[in-house]
């Protein structure tokens, strides 16, 4: 691999590639990280309470392997190797009670691993089970929970890396994921300087030779064939990019207009944190908002996820919370639910209003997401905005608004 350090500065000066686009600067894949890892706790706690469904459809699991496959890039089909298939009885973790326990005992002890080597003997356990259909798809999951252990595994990621390392590794094997991940992590390890610590920049870098995003070395010898389907993936990365940044724009038009309305209001406001480096028509957030976040009465953790939430309304001069809001464009909106929930569950006096600010194609999807029992049967009460009224209203509400109870007039609820 003598041309290794010119392969990764292509694919790292390649303004398209998952490097640029996935991996760097990506507040979208950083939140990923604490909404999955909850996530993953959630699961443990179904199997433990028993409440965990004899299918994929509506479980916890979706949930974690929707907000995996919402980080797009790599992370496409990721949910394939989990849906239920009744004919063939795989994966056979939800009918088979003693394997959707040793599942969830898999996942707990390596949510809880202190050392890579603890989680390997996982692997080696859980493999040993020989559970139908359960192989190293899950290897995404613990990348998530570890990224620095442990690469993401999936046919591109496999295909980039036998390309690039001439080698004939197989699908569907914890035993060769194994051997693929000591490859990579000793390759990062003599690369770090130019890569980084987390495993998702060399594999994005195999994702990328695996669809054939990026041809490495000379290409003149690709056919016809090969050469139509790298520019339609060149093409189809473009348009990609392009409706991300989009939906990356609209995202910041709606916090804007509600740290406006905060404001008019007479409340301190804040975005996420960080997200204080955006801005919209001209405005910069962090010219608006609160220099410091205030301490809130919670533990560290918490207080982390909470600073999260897309928009928070203080009252003036002090760390009491007003209105909360969560921005979902094309992320899970369950995953705002949980961040609204951490806040309700750990430090609410009952007089905060939560909301969620959703495109108008998305309303079933948020009215599913709050039919969900565990949020119906709670007492938190999150209604919902939609853009468009966002939008039209807010110079109205900002004239006209005394106090928080005018979103009502724009909120709907279930």
């Amino acid at each position: 691999m003598n041309n290794l350090t010119q392969i990764i500065q292509q694919y790292k000066a390649d303004t398209e590639s998952v490097y640029t686009t996935w991996f760097v600067d990506n507040d979208q894949r950083l939140k990923a990280f604490r909404t999955i890892r909850r996530g993953v706790l959630q699961v443990i706690d179904d199997i433990k309470n028993k409440t965990f469904p004899n299918d994929f459809k509506g479980s916890s699991l979706e949930f974690v392997l929707s907000c995996i496959a919402e980080q797009k890039q790599i992370f496409v089909g990721v949910a394939h190797p989990f849906y239920w298939k009744p004919k063939l009885r795989i994966p056979d973790i939800y009918e088979n009670q003693s394997n959707k326990i040793a599942f969830g005992q898999f996942l707990e002890n390596c949510i809880n691993a202190k050392t890579e080597e603890q989680i390997v003997k996982e692997i080696v356990k859980l493999d040993e089970l020989k559970i139908k259909g359960l192989g190293p798809a899950v290897a995404s999951i613990l990348y998530f929970l570890h990224p620095t252990w442990f690469p993401p595994f999936n046919t591109a990621i496999l295909n980039g890396f036998n390309f690039l390392f001439k080698d004939k590794k197989k699908l569907g094997s914890w035993t060769e994921y194994l051997k693929i991940r000591e490859t990579l992590i000793e390759t990062n390890s003599k690369h770090k300087s130019v890569l980084s610590n987390d495993l998702g920049a060399i594999a994005g870098l195999c994702f990328e030779i695996g669809t054939q995003k990026m041809i490495i070395g000379n290409d003149e010898y690709l056919s016809e064939e090969e050469r139509n389907k790298f520019e339609k993936n060149i093409l189809k990365r473009q348009k990609e990019i392009q409706e991300e940044k989009l939906a990356e724009n609209l995202h910041n038009e709606m916090q804007y207009h509600l740290l406006k309305i905060g404001i008019s209001l007479g409340f301190d406001v804040t975005p996420a944190s960080n997200d204080k480096s955006k801005s919209f028509d001209g405005q910069s957030f962090s010219f608006i908002s609160l220099n410091k976040f205030p301490e809130l009465p919670t533990d560290k953790d918490t207080q982390n996820t909470i600073k999260l939430i897309d928009v928070l309304w203080f009252q003036k001069g002090t760390n009491k919370i007003i209105g909360a809001f969560e921005v979902e464009k094309s992320t899970s909106i369950y995953s705002g639910i949980l961040r609204l929930s951490d806040l309700y569950f750990s430090i609410s006096n009952g007089e905060e209003v939560f909301y969620i600010i959703i495109p108008d194609s998305r309303e079933k999807d948020v009215i599913q997401q709050l039919n969900r029992p565990v949020i119906k049967n709670s007492k938190m009460n999150i209604k919902y905005i939609l853009f468009s009224e966002l939008r039209a209203n807010c110079d109205a509400i900002c004239k006209f608004g005394t106090d928080h109870s005018i979103m009502e007039k724009i909120a709907k609820s279930i």
